[in-house]
């Protein structure tokens, strides 16, 4: 078990290193200029950060068709520069985790290679073949109008090898006993080099052995005992966060009984929070919230807002998802796979500033883990001339020079958003800098709260009674602290009576201004919010940690 369990009071940022700063002039972001960075992610704020891959690849998906395993992408560095960024990150008290590609590989691995080469090679088996092509082939594309199918005739095997994603992403066979063992040596080989944990891509692929024969292999699942159990053994503090985008029934699968995974994204909340958003109704997001299963003690949410592929808004209704669409995400352009938007959380709300805020805020209170996409402390928007997700996958925005100061080349990897309002002469890190009151200072100021308020990642919870239904207020309970968050999600400023519970009525203290508030004589609190307004409270304590004191106080 890990002793602190330090991802309950994280605060993770996610980083692609190809478009946050280049550091060689090349036009590339690599762990040089990553590393010089460091210091304004923990100015910031941030105690985790989540690296998007990294390792040689073709690179036709984002990194994400990994070509080699053990190393790092000649373009972003080599492994030494690896190693002197996660050492300079520990010094500024800033974990790393990276993503954990398993589901597949690239088609240009050397495993595939000799797999398909050779029908006699031990790598045959490490991949999903048939020698007919399956019924079921035109069916359960993760990419729906871009991807035609799951399977793909290989003419120098002639077999059909099965890919849940893009034909050059072969899935791998993780029945297979040596496959298993290759995933815990890739994880063993990061861990001794600095990080603190994986971000398992695509979950619920991993463990649907599609196509595999195996009858030793009766539950799937197991998989990821043996990873879990791997990396306690290897480094006790390590940590699995899971992309499983499941249902609630389905979620509690991935979390186990203390023995799964240690984070799961929470997709229903975040789905449902955009209705809600759209509506200005938080009937959505109660529900969602309240249908999560009892985690277990070591267990947590993640929570987000945006990340870094499309906006998912798959377990929506029909009609409640083309809502959404009408209010965020409109032209066709914007909308991808029939299910998301690609568009970045600030341009989708036009900037308006009361609304990101508020929407922030409640992410940063809900339930769980807060988890930031690069960016987005700016206020950063998209560039929809970009194809499918890279438009929501632009360098870093830091000055108003040439490329947003990300890299002097003539040319970047990707272009920068440069036109419009949030082009990089008007959203940028060094003009908000300057401004106190800019979006940047406010998100400072917001993780620098979070972090100061444990109850929000240990506690337990309850949603409470507001007699409004654009109102959300949740009131979470950690080793005698309590604390009460009530965010307006409506235009329409409000008053709203609330019993924050408790044995005895307590003054509410504000922990983000000076705005706090007492009882009324039947204990409850007359509150009044403005459109888009928040709040958070300590109920009784306006130091919490004057409970635990032995001295008497003056």
């Amino acid at each position: 078990m890990i002793e602190d369990l330090w991802y309950k009071n994280a605060v993770v940022y996610c980083l692609d290193v190809e478009t946050f700063m280049d550091g060689n002039g090349d036009g590339v972001g690599d762990f040089t200029g990553l590393r010089r960075k460091l210091d304004y992610l923990a100015g910031l704020g941030i105690t985790c950060l989540w690296l998007l891959p990294f390792q040689p690849t073709p690179n036709r998906d984002n990194g994400y068709d990994i070509r080699d395993y053990y190393g790092v992408d000649p373009r972003l560095g080599d492994l030494g520069d690896f190693v002197a960024f996660t050492h300079e990150a520990k010094l500024h008290g800033i974990r790393v985790i990276m993503d954990l590609v398993v589901n597949h590989t690239s088609d240009q691995h050397p495993w595939f290679q000799a797999a398909r080469s050779d029908p006699d090679s031990r790598y045959r088996d490490y991949y999903v073949w048939s020698k007919k092509r399956p019924k079921d082939a035109n069916k359960g594309m993760v990419f729906p109008g871009v991807q035609p199918s799951t399977w793909t005739y290989d003419k120098e095997a002639r077999l059909w090898y099965f890919h849940r994603f893009f034909d050059f992403q072969p899935d791998l066979n993780v029945a297979n006993p040596e496959v298993r063992e290759q995933i815990l040596k890739v994880m063993g080989f990061w861990l001794e080099l600095g990080v603190s944990g994986f971000r398992v891509d695509a979950v619920p692929f991993l463990v649907e052995l599609k196509g595999v024969k195996n009858p030793d292999v009766k539950d799937p699942f197991k998989l990821l005992e043996e990873m879990r159990e791997f990396l306690s053994w290897r480094r006790g503090d390590a940590i699995l966060l899971a992309e499983a985008n499941v249902t609630m029934d389905e979620v509690v699968e991935f979390f186990g009984e203390n023995d799964r995974m240690q984070l799961v994204f929470n997709f229903l909340a975040n789905q449902n929070f955009y209705l809600s958003l759209t509506r200005g109704d938080v009937t959505p997001l109660v529900q969602a919230l309240k249908s999560a299963p009892k985690l277990p003690h070591t267990a947590q949410w993640a929570n987000f807002l945006r990340n870094h592929d499309e906006l998912d808004l798959g377990r929506l209704s029909d009609k409640d998802r083309l809502e959404v669409f009408q209010a965020l995400g409109p032209d066709k352009g914007m909308q991808l796979y029939d299910r998301g938007l690609r568009r970045r959380f600030a341009s989708m709300l036009d900037g308006d500033r009361r609304r990101i805020e508020v929407a922030y805020s409640l992410m940063f209170s809900l339930p769980g883990t807060p988890v930031l996409w690069y960016g987005d402390e700016l206020g950063m928007g998209e560039n929809l001339a970009l194809v499918e997700r890279q438009a929501v996958r632009t360098p870093m925005q830091w000055s108003p020079e040439p490329h947003g100061g990300f890299t002097l080349a003539e040319t970047p990897v990707k272009p920068l958003v440069s036109e419009g309002p949030f082009g990089f002469m008007h959203v940028n890190v060094a003009q908000q800098r300057r401004d106190p009151a800019s979006q940047l200072n406010w998100t400072e100021r917001l993780i620098r709260a979070r972090k100061e308020c444990p109850e929000l990642g240990w506690g337990a919870w309850k949603v409470l009674r507001t007699g409004n239904k654009g109102v959300l207020a949740i009131r979470y309970d950690w080793k005698g602290n309590a604390m009460v968050v009530l965010h307006n999600l409506s235009s329409r400023p409000c008053t709203v009576k609330v019993d924050p519970g408790g044995d005895e009525a307590c003054t509410l203290y504000n922990v983000l201004s000076e705005d706090h508030s007492e009882p009324g004589d039947d204990g409850r609190h007359g509150l009044t919010l403005e459109g888009y307004g928040y709040r958070w409270f300590r109920v009784g304590l306006q130091n919490p940690a004057r409970k635990h004191r032995t001295e008497p106080l003056p």
